[in-house]
């Protein structure tokens, strides 16, 4: 079973007013989604982001956004350089790869030692 964790890759905050409490303490997260499994781990292009009110605790959706927010979202979008979509492979994806290539070794070997 692969585990999904999402990796936090820039923080940011912004003294826009909160569209709920009109506070000005603003939190603008972007994450990158990696994939945990017992034989890879994965890096995904994919990046999702949250504004979130220091005070009252409540996420500020793109439906709430003010134009000022908006604007400064875009600028941090662009700032945000995720990391490269790559899979690794864990030293249990190569030892099976091993075995199972020295399984066959011995199996042709065998083979060939007993043919006519």
């Amino acid at each position: 079973m692969s585990k999904v964790k999402q990796v936090v890759i820039k923080e940011a905050d912004i003294t826009n007013n909160c569209p709920e409490c009109y506070n000005q303490e603003l939190k603008l997260t972007f994450f990158q989604k990696h994939t945990f499994n017992s034989f890879f781990h994965r890096t995904t292009a994919e990046v999702s982001h949250e504004i979130k009110c220091k005070k009252c605790g409540s996420i500020i959706y793109p439906v709430n956004w003010t134009v000022d927010i908006e604007r400064v979202f875009e600028y941090f979008n662009k700032l945000v350089t995720p990391d490269k979509a790559s899979v690794r492979f864990t030293s249990l994806f190569y030892l099976l790869l091993f075995l199972f290539t020295l399984a066959v070794a011995i199996g042709v070997y065998f083979y060939l030692e007993n043919s006519p």
